[in-house]
Parts: structure tokens; C-alpha cells; sequence
């Protein structure tokens, strides 16, 4: 009786203490999320007229100005005057600005601190057949894709092809739907000066016995049977047999399986009953 009573208070010392030892329990570790992929700090990024940019002095009041870069490449700060700021990144460019106040004497060892509050002279041109054109500012690394999405994708009239050249006069060719696939080859990644430029297609024309007959864009690999659906198919009278296609002002024998090319007129005849 006596070694029973002595177990049961043993195992009520036990159950009484658990609540504790589980509330002492080391936590689990907690791991950092990884970094996002491409991203880029403004380390990055060299500063160039026109950016704006913010510079302040750790527990310094009086310092702290925020301007443009004048088209000369310098901005005015606060004692030390003009200093060349084209050509650093921000990390740099506040080494530079506190090596100057030290040696002027006017803080000892300063803690600058230097925030791109406008990213300006870093850009790519994108014209053409795009949904808005115009400048599109590169502050990190960006892939074609990233900057065609940027300008709101190609409109319905492109020739799926875009065209970049460099500020070297350099040209790359790459067709959009490989581009859409993400692939590293052939989806580059832009640099500030390039020009993009998305051509519109040239039209084919259709007429006769079609839903829609008119003009329209001649896309890459667009086929004659191809060409009819866009025109709307075929009305009730019309017949695939009687289908004539014009090239250059002549008549030319295609299969309906065989390309359109840019001022292919299509004629489409009635079937005879």
C-alpha cells in the first residue's frame, strides 16, 4: 500500500511539471526566407544626371538635402559644396560624400546614408506596335519579357518579332512567343540605352465568300486556311475548291496548307450547286 500511495505521488509530480517543461522548450528555429530571384539592391544601380537622390547624416539634423543630378554629373551638398555623383551606386557614392565631411572637419566619421528617391537616367526606349510606348526605366536587372509587360504587351497587329539595338549600333532579332517561354536565350536581359521596338505586321486582304472580309495582319506562319478562319470561315455559298490567291498582281497556285505572305490578296469563289 505504502510503494502504491508512493508511485501515485510520483506520477502527480510528473503530471503537474509538464505544463512547465513544455513552456521552457526551446522554439523552433526560424530559417530566413531565401532572396527573390533577379532581384537587385540600388547597389546596382550607378547614379546618373537626373536621378534624384536623397542624402542625410546619421543623427545629424542639419544634413539632410534631397536634389537632382545636375546634367554635369555633380550635386550640391550641404559644406562640402559640388560632388561628382554619375558613375557610383549609392553605397559608393555616401563613402564619398562622409570621406568629405571628415576631412573638411565637420563630422568625425560620419554615417551617411544615400536613397535613390528617383531613377532617371537609366532607361530603354520601347516603340512600335506595343500598348504604350515610350521610356521605361531599368533600376534593376530586367528581362525583355519583364519590360514588354512593362509597356503592356504587343498589340494585336505586331508580327510577333522584336528588334533590340544597343547604343553601339548592335541588333538582335527574337520572335515573342519564344520570348514568352522565359527560356535564358532567348529572353535577354536589357541594358539602359537599349531601343525595342516591336514592327506591326503588313496585312493580307480577303474577299468574296467570307464572314468578315478585309484587311489583316499578316502574323508569322499565318496559313491560307488559317486566313479564312480569321476572315470568319466561309459563308453558306462559299467553297474551299474556289479559293484564289493574288501575289504581286499575279495569280499564284497554293495549297490552303502554304503561308500567306504580307499583300497576298484572297479571293474566295462560290461553290456551284
Amino acid at each position: 500500500m505504502g510503494q502504491t500511495m508512493n508511485n501515485l505521488l510520483t506520477l502527480s509530480a510528473l503530471l503537474l511539471a509538464s505544463p512547465a517543461i513544455a513552456q521552457t522548450a526551446a522554439p523552433p528555429p526560424v530559417v530566413a526566407a531565401p532572396p527573390a530571384a533577379n532581384s537587385m539592391s540600388e547597389d546596382s544601380y550607378l547614379l546618373g544626371p537626373g536621378d534624384t537622390i536623397e542624402v542625410r547624416v546619421l543623427g545629424q539634423n542639419d544634413f539632410t538635402t534631397r536634389s537632382r543630378i545636375r546634367e554635369d554629373g555633380t550635386i550640391a551638398l550641404p559644406f562640402v559644396g559640388d560632388v561628382k555623383a554619375t558613375g557610383e551606386n549609392s553605397t559608393a557614392f555616401a563613402r564619398t560624400v562622409a570621406a568629405r565631411l571628415d576631412k573638411g572637419g565637420y563630422y568625425s566619421k560620419p554615417i551617411v546614408n544615400v536613397e535613390i528617391v528617383s531613377f532617371a537616367s537609366r532607361y530603354v526606349t520601347v516603340l512600335g506596335a506595343v500598348a504604350s510606348s515610350g521610356l521605361q526605366p531599368v533600376d534593376r536587372e530586367y528581362h525583355l519579357s519583364e519590360i514588354l509587360a512593362r509597356a503592356g504587351g504587343l498589340k494585336p497587329d505586331s508580327n510577333d518579332e522584336i528588334v533590340i539595338r544597343n547604343d553601339a549600333g548592335q541588333e538582335q532579332r527574337l520572335m515573342f512567343s519564344s520570348i514568352a517561354l522565359g527560356y535564358a536565350d532567348s529572353d535577354p536581359i536589357v541594358h539602359p540605352g537599349d531601343r525595342i521596338f516591336a514592327p506591326a505586321a503588313e496585312s493580307f486582304y480577303i474577299y468574296g465568300q467570307v464572314n468578315a472580309p478585309g484587311a489583316y495582319p499578316t502574323t508569322r506562319d499565318l496559313s491560307i486556311r488559317n486566313a479564312l478562319g480569321r476572315a470568319g470561315g466561309l459563308t453558306a455559298n462559299g467553297s474551299q475548291g474556289k479559293v484564289k490567291v493574288f501575289r504581286k498582281g499575279e495569280q499564284v497556285k497554293l495549297a490552303l496548307e502554304e503561308k500567306v505572305k504580307p499583300g497576298d490578296t484572297i479571293v474566295v469563289g462560290e461553290r456551284l450547286f
